[in-house]
């Protein structure tokens, strides 16, 4: 009998944040890491030595979706050096906050660049080695409850996660005759380090405006990811899960907006 590979996930943007919870989980689950950074490499590998620590080996590589089919390639690059891929998490992303009305062209590229484009290029390039291997895949798409419902002033972000939220549909559909499923999760306001906050804080950290009172732990959004990943999650694709606290039931962002 032919020995079974050890199964590889790919988490972009694990340098930190909900990316690090996600790739610790999957090194739980058995997976080999592929760990990506665009300014922290520092970050990086700190999580691969915590992969590391729990038994599973761990690659780490810049991946800069600012120029998409550049850090398409440097995926390619990792994936050809890991092997294979069964799981890809297209985690990098950016956001940009202005009135519509002030919004530069520029500056909606820059979201469309890293938040779609490159969640596109990675997705895709992920999905032809899941074909080639025969073995099917995951793919999870990391959206936002602004996947949903619009962020003020901040018309290119929610307009790229709408967007992401229909490409996961597309891909589901798509990748469905080859066994790769294709789900997004859209976290609400989670303790990570672009919020100031730590997962420590999390429980700490009061925020009256959300049903639940509190921001997110990263581990909440990453446990999803790794259900998701898992052999019970075979029944599911071209979802979008929201993790929010009850962001979404009451939408506080709009209480009280009003013409200025």
């Amino acid at each position: 009998m032919a020995l079974v590979k050890q199964k590889v996930a790919v988490v972009t943007a694990s340098d930190s944040g909900i990316g690090r919870s996600c790739a610790l989980m999957l090194a739980e689950a058995g997976y080999t890491l592929g760990i990506t950074w665009r300014s922290d490499e520092e970050g990086a590998h700190e999580t691969a030595r915590l992969v590391e620590s729990r038994g599973q080996q761990a690659q780490v590589r810049q991946l800069d979706l600012s120029d998409p089919q550049a850090g398409g390639q440097q995926l390619a690059q990792l994936i050809a050096s890991l092997g294979r891929i069964d799981v890809l998490v297209n985690n990098a992303g950016v956001m940009t906050k202005a009135d519509f009305l002030e919004l530069s062209f520029e500056d909606w590229r820059k979201v469309f660049n890293v938040d779609v484009d490159g969640a596109f290029v990675c997705g895709q390039i992920a999905a032809r080695h899941m074909v080639d291997q025969g073995n099917g895949g995951r793919i999870i798409n990391i959206t936002s409850v602004h996947e949903h419902t619009p962020l003020p002033d901040a018309a290119a972000y929610t307009a790229a996660k709408h967007a992401l939220g229909g490409l996961t549909k597309s891909m589901a559909l798509s990748l469905l005759p080859h066994q790769i499923l294709v789900n997004a999760v859209a976290p609400g306001a989670i303790a990570t380090p672009m919020n100031n906050l730590r997962n420590e804080d999390a429980r700490s950290t009061r925020m009256p405006e959300i049903p639940i009172g509190r921001p997110g732990d990263t581990r909440e959004v990453a446990s999803l990811v790794a259900w998701l990943c898992s052999e019970w999650a075979t029944y599911t694709t071209g979802q979008s899960f929201i993790v929010d606290g009850g962001f979404m039931l009451a939408n506080p962002q709009f209480k009280g907006y009003h013409h200025g």
